[in-house]
């Protein structure tokens, strides 16, 4: 196909990008004429992608081989344990390139597992201690904090139990989580704990892929792993690299697809943990002067026009998906990567947004080459964009013209759940509005919508359901408890989920322990609370311990998954709304050939209220129902209904007459 076929099918996807098919074009050749440029057409992709087996310390037979891109060093050192941490002419690098490119062999017996070691490097008018970039291991001295590389050799390489695992191609249900604190105990949690602890609650949970934050490594525990330091390195906190594999596998085993969240979108400004100065410029892997600093994140921005910069992220693309058997990645920070702003304080209100000066085509570039080289790796990878702008094109495939993106998260619907929970009165809902946000999507692109995720788990901002209950969360979720607010929280929390799969585009995901309704906020260790880990961890206790109600929200999230599942709901393209009354909190639409019905309203409950079903249908069976009491409602209705469907002159179609209680939700399938 050629490119101007492929923007023509854009286009007629979407007719309002026509005004922009010259911008559309140019990016096109933009992309395969950097393609060709970094593999001089002899090469492929992929064989671009592998400076991670080039660069880095590297045992070759009977040798060590150590080599590291730095233009401006004057001079190269190796220190560690082995030299007294001091220069030795005989561990120096030599410089085997004139673009900057050092080397250093050793003997086999020079270096062993676990010696820690950096360089030292000298530029023009300086130097200092540095953390080589393509290292694949780094730990912190527990006393002195400090950071330094570690040669990582066991004399046992890890032997996968499932090589070659692919992924059942089935919508993505994603399950979001830190290993460091999914566990109970005030700590940091590994990688072992993750494998007993939390992989078979997801299993029992019905999801289907679990999404891991904080992977590469980062210094500051608190930045989330956003900030990361050495992008090669898993991070040493939650156990060795081999652990992190037997996590990945283990899943493997469970049917279960892996997805790493992947920073590429900036780098933290450290020098000698990170690439911030790493020869001597602050323009080596950035941009040179003030667009090479993020000043919201005080991070450093990433230069993806030169041609070293593209070879070090797309060899770390191959690298996670090679060395760990990632399944693929949520790329991280899309919207500061797109755009010389960032995103910072613009609205995205027309098309011309998305094609203007602001754009940061080098980054886009890179974005659509970074696709393609993992869809050449794994056919069966995901890739997922979390992009807030609503950018064209970004999960449009590459043979039709885009950036190649299997899914974009729907970002708006997080974000309007918490202005709608926070600012409005119940008995305010809007059920159009509601519809058109939950709704409101780009058709010709996959989409993920959620609830909630980490984002609004943070300190400083609140969980759905501690917004929704307040303090009463802490006194009053014992199951023999009455409280108005924990029964609106609960009620509400059910609905806000069940409404927010059932419309999702074409996946979903959860961060852990919201599905349980986790009641604090995560705050990670930092001076601001005295380097605490209370509130950095998950309570499974809760959900496990039937006195208590977090239980019903845990199972009824399993359910409703269950039904997704059963009834392949996320794979229906077609959602068509049946009925919404706004007075009566009323909304009703039709999916996968089943029906819900959503009651909104905080005190009306409806008897024999007509809903529209389908005109091939007779008999409709209740599947689900929010306020049964193993879900933690009042059982109002009695289990396993049946309704019969009939005509109605006076609306001239067929109506289906239900009992709806109110902040209830129902799911009817056909009989």
């Amino acid at each position: 196909m050629t490119e101007f076929q492929a923007i023509s099918d854009l286009i007629r996807e979407d007719p309002y990008l026509k005004p922009f098919e010259p911008v559309l074009l140019r990016r096109q050749e933009a992309i395969e004429r950097r393609r060709r440029e970094l593999t001089g057409g002899d090469i492929t992709l992929e064989d671009f992608a592998s400076g991670h087996e080039y660069f880095g310390l590297h045992r070759r037979g009977d040798s060590w081989v150590l080599r590291e891109w730095a233009p401006n060093a004057s001079a190269v050192y190796l220190i560690g344990d082995f030299s007294g941490w001091r220069e030795d002419p005989a561990l120096a690098l030599s410089r085997i390139s004139d673009d900057g490119v050092w080397e250093l062999r050793m003997p086999a017996d020079a270096l062993h597992h676990e010696d820690l070691y950096r360089y030292r490097i000298h530029w023009p008018g300086g130097g200092g201690d540095r953390i080589p970039a393509w290292t694949r291991r780094v730990v912190q001295d527990p006393e002195s904090l400090i950071f330094n590389a570690q040669v990582w050799a066991p004399p046992e390489p890890y032997r996968w139990r499932h090589p070659g695992f692919r992924a059942a191609a089935t919508p993505p249900l994603i399950y979001e989580a830190h290993v460091g604190m999914a566990q109970e105990a005030e700590k940091i949690g590994t990688y072992r704990e993750f494998i007993d602890n939390v992989i078979p609650r997801i299993v029992d949970a019905g999801y289907n892929t679990i999404q891991l934050m904080a992977i590469q490594e980062h210094p500051y525990y608190a930045s989330f792993g956003y900030q990361v330091s050495n992008f090669f390195a898993p991070s040493f906190r939650y156990g060795p690299p081999e652990d992190l594999k037997a996590l990945i596998d283990e899943a493997h085993g469970a049917g279960l697809r892996v997805l790493m969240d992947l920073v590429h979108s900036h780098a933290v400004s450290n020098e000698v943990e990170g690439l911030g100065r790493f020869d001597g410029t602050t323009f080596q892997y950035f941009h040179e002067g003030p667009r090479g600093i993020h000043s919201a994140w005080d991070s450093r921005c990433f230069d993806y026009g030169k041609n070293a910069v593209v070879h070090f992220l797309l060899s770390n693309c191959r690298y996670w998906l090679d060395e760990f058997g990632f399944d693929g990645f949520r790329f991280d920070g899309i919207t500061s990567m797109l755009y010389l702003h960032h995103g910072l304080g613009t609205a995205f209100t027309g098309y011309e947004d998305y094609f203007g000066d602001d754009v940061d085509e080098d980054a886009l570039v890179y974005l659509a080459l970074a696709n393609r080289l993992i869809r050449r790796i794994r056919p069966d990878a995901v890739t997922i964009a979390e992009d807030v702008s609503g950018m064209p094109t970004l999960a449009s495939p590459a043979e039709v013209g885009g950036v190649g993106f299997d899914y974009r998260f729907a970002m708006g619907v997080p974000d309007f759940w918490i202005r709608l929970t926070k600012d409005t009165r119940d008995e305010d809902w809007t059920m159009g509005h509601l519809w058109y946000e939950l709704t409101n999507r780009r058709r010709e692109e996959k989409t993920i919508s959620y609830a909630e995720s980490h984002d609004q788990a943070l300190v400083g901002d609140q969980t759905l359901i501690f917004r929704l209950i307040g303090a009463e969360i802490y006194e009053r979720m014992r199951a023999e408890d009455d409280s108005m607010a924990v029964d609106r929280g609960i009620a509400l929390h059910k609905m806000i989920r069940l409404l927010t799969l059932s419309t999702a585009g074409h996946g979903y995901l959860n961060f852990m322990g919201n599905e349980f309704g986790h009641p604090e906020w995560i705050d990670f260790p930092r001076p601001g609370n005295d380097w605490s880990y209370r509130y950095a961890r998950r309570q499974w206790h809760l959900a496990d311990d039937p006195g208590l109600k977090y239980h019903f929200l845990r199972d009824f999230d399993r359910e409703m998954l269950a039904l997704a599942s059963r009834f392949r709901l996320l794979g229906a393209e077609e959602i068509r709304l049946l009925y919404e009354h706004n007075e009566d909190k009323i909304l009703a639409f039709q999916r996968a050939g089943l029906i819900f019905v959503f009651n909104f309203h905080p005190e009306r409950s409806f008897p024999d209220y007509p809903v529209p079903a389908p005109t091939t249908v007779d008999r409709l069976h209740m599947v689900l129902d929010s306020d049964a009491h193993r879900f933690g409602g009042h059982s109002r209705l009695a289990p396993d209904q049946i309704f019969e469907a009939s005509a109605s002159p006076a609306f001239g179609t067929r109506q289906v007459y239900l009992y709806i209680p109110n902040r209830t939700a129902l799911v009817l399938a056909p009989k």
